[in-house]
Parts: structure tokens; sequence; C-alpha cells
């Protein structure tokens, strides 16, 4: 899903915060595989959006998430998209809210609330994955 900006000055934040998020959010991915059972690596993707992919794998299972859809998790308000079948040629767009206590009136990152969120997503994928 791509996500979709109402204004400029939302994708001038969302470029400001994603750089950021990406950076947590790998972060808490190091310290969660740290405790974890599941072994990880990243993969480079190009379609449907470039980006990368975290591979998990223990005997007898292996998940991908898509680093990506983390980050926007972080990023913006209640990112949700309705998960369906496409083909990677599909410019399904996802029209997105920043989440704008990330960002204060100077525009400058709140880096504790963007840590939090960082961490309550990634800690959310590794709950989620198989026992």
């Amino acid at each position: 899903m791509k996500p979709t900006f109402k204004t400029p000055l939302a994708w001038e934040q969302a470029q400001a915060l994603m750089q950021p998020a990406l950076l947590r959010v790998v972060d808490n991915i190091r310290k969660e595989l740290e405790s974890s059972n599941w072994k990880g690596t990243y993969k480079e993707v190009t379609t449907p959006i470039p980006g990368y992919h975290l591979c998990l794998s223990r005997p007898n299972y292996q998940v991908e998430i898509d680093i990506w859809e983390l980050c926007y998790k972080v990023c913006f308000q209640q990112y949700e998209p309705i998960q369906h079948i496409f083909s990677y040629e599909d410019e399904t767009a996802y029209p997105v809210e920043i989440d704008t206590r990330l960002i204060d009136d100077f525009g400058e990152i709140d880096w504790q609330l963007l840590e939090s969120k960082a961490q309550q997503f990634v800690r959310k994928a590794f709950s989620n994955l198989p026992e």
C-alpha cells in the first residue's frame, strides 16, 4: 500500500519522520531478536515499494515483515490498511494522517514518543509471531 498525503506539509512531516522512525524500528528489532528464539535477517525488496523486509526464521517457520509498514505505524495515526490481494503493479493508495504529536511547533521530533511508538509496534509484531 502506498501512503498518500492530504497536504504538502503532511508530506514534509512524513519526510522528516521516516528516517528517524526507521532507525528506531531497526534498533528495536535488534533488541527483540536478542531475547527471541527467532533468527532475523534483512532482505532488500523493490516492489511494490523499494525497501526492506525483516526475514524471521526458526525451525518450521519463516515470516517476513515489511519494515516500511512498521515505520508507517509509527509515523501515521491509526495506520491499519485493509489487507487485500493485489498485484505489484496495482497503485493502491492509502490515505494517511501524520501523528503530529511526534513533531513540535518548531518542527523538532519528539524522540521519546518516537522511541515509545517504535518499541510498541515492534513488540506487537514479535508478539504476533507463531509460538
